[in-house]
């Protein structure tokens, strides 16, 4: 918004809420957007907190060269034995 739309919107206010409101208006405007701010920058570390729990909770294997076998072996392990 460019200054003179900051200006209209004012006045505009101004006209509608009257010049003993305004204060409170803006106060309580104020307010919620503090509100606001806390809670999504709550929600934002809960996020990034879980983020490096995913991360250091996964060990890493190297990948290896025989990963068909070892997944035929395991599916073997899985189902008994027998093919």
């Amino acid at each position: 918004m460019s200054g003179g739309e900051i200006l209209v919107v004012f006045l505009a206010a101004l006209i509608l809420f009257g010049g003993k409101r305004l204060p409170e208006i803006a106060r309580t405007v104020g307010r919620t957007l503090r509100e606001f701010r806390k809670a999504y920058e709550e929600v934002k570390r809960q996020i990034n907190i879980e983020l490096q729990e995913d991360n250091t909770s996964v060990p890493k294997r190297p990948a290896s060269p025989n990963l068909r076998q070892e997944h035929d072996e395991s599916d073997k392990k899985l189902s008994g034995g027998a093919d």
